[in-house]
């Protein structure tokens, strides 16, 4: 994925201040027959953790926020300071569309904060607002476009590839391709970009390259892509795994991040009188970290 060099700031991302305010979310919750709303946050290990409410308590949630017991996330709090409040964030309320359209379902994501009021330094996604609230101080704009990689097994029980294609393979090598599909086509579904897709190198193994967008709503957008991935492979009768190597002497997945800092509309690496793209004489950064923790299935 190439990512913007020159002149301008990215123009098919969601600019980061456009927010949906509470009496739109309860409006389109009713328009689209939405019955249940699955409140997501993570843990500090980056595992998706996720509490369902009804229509009814969606108001109440909005403004008051969904009160649980903190001890019990790992990460977040000692039995005696257990008290924690998830707070959905309006703009990210998005329907789900695996499930029927008849008594829909929808999720939001939630910042996490102490019975005070106070941010709980300890949720991820309040670290990363911190530090983009700090970038955006010194008058930066961050945006991020990754790419991930998964395999698809034949059951979860044991690692069986369901083809042996290898790089940019086509069917019949590429047995998966209907997955891609389905998995692209629910993303849309849920507004997030998506670039290209392809089989990868190891058998059974394949990658989905999301367009760029700001890195907060990247971040959300990549907890969503591990969730769908799993659950349509379920529709086919398989099992995804974003393990970093769930193979033996054959290639791992990892999550290639491609970065892009902007001033304004201008991106800051680039410099007209430099051959190669720099911010203050360094160089820009690209770098590979696994798709998830070890433990993750």
């Amino acid at each position: 994925m190439m990512m913007p060099t020159k002149t301008k700031a990215p123009s098919k991302t969601k600019a980061p201040g456009l927010r949906k305010d509470k009496a739109y979310v309860l409006r389109l919750a009713k328009e689209h027959d939405v019955r249940f709303i699955r409140l997501w946050f993570t843990d500090i290990l980056g595992f998706l953790k996720s509490v369902a409410i009804t229509i009814d308590e969606l108001e109440e949630a909005l403004e008051e926020g969904l009160g649980f017991d903190g001890s019990s996330i790992e990460g977040f709090a000692r039995i005696d300071e257990s008290d924690m409040l998830a707070m959905p964030d309006p703009n990210t309320f998005c329907l789900l569309p695996w499930r029927p359209k008849e008594n829909a379902v929808a999720r939001m994501f939630c910042d996490i904060y102490l019975p005070g009021g106070k941010p709980f330094e300890g949720d991820p996604r309040f670290v990363l607002k911190r530090n983009l609230a700090q970038a955006s101080q010194l008058g930066y704009t961050f945006y991020v476009g990754p790419e991930l990689e998964f395999f698809v097994f034949k059951s979860a029980e044991e690692p069986v590839p369901v083809d042996q294609g290898t790089y940019f393979d086509l069917t019949p090598l590429d047995a998966a391709t209907d997955l891609r599909r389905d998995i692209i086509l629910s993303m849309e579904d849920m507004g997030i970009g998506i670039e290209y897709s392809h089989h990868e190198a190891a058998p059974s193994q394949h990658e989905i390259d999301f367009r760029y967008t700001d890195a907060l709503t990247m971040a959300d957008n990549v907890m969503t892509y591990r969730l769908v991935v799993k659950e349509i492979a379920m529709k086919h009768g398989l099992y995804a795994s974003f393990m970093p190597k769930p193979l033996e002497d054959t290639n791992g997945s990892g999550m290639h991040v491609n970065m892009s800092l902007f001033r304004g509309e201008r991106n800051a690496f680039f410099e007209a009188k430099d051959k190669q793209p720099s911010i203050n004489g360094s160089t820009p950064t690209s770098g590979s970290c696994p798709a998830t923790r070890r433990r993750s299935t």
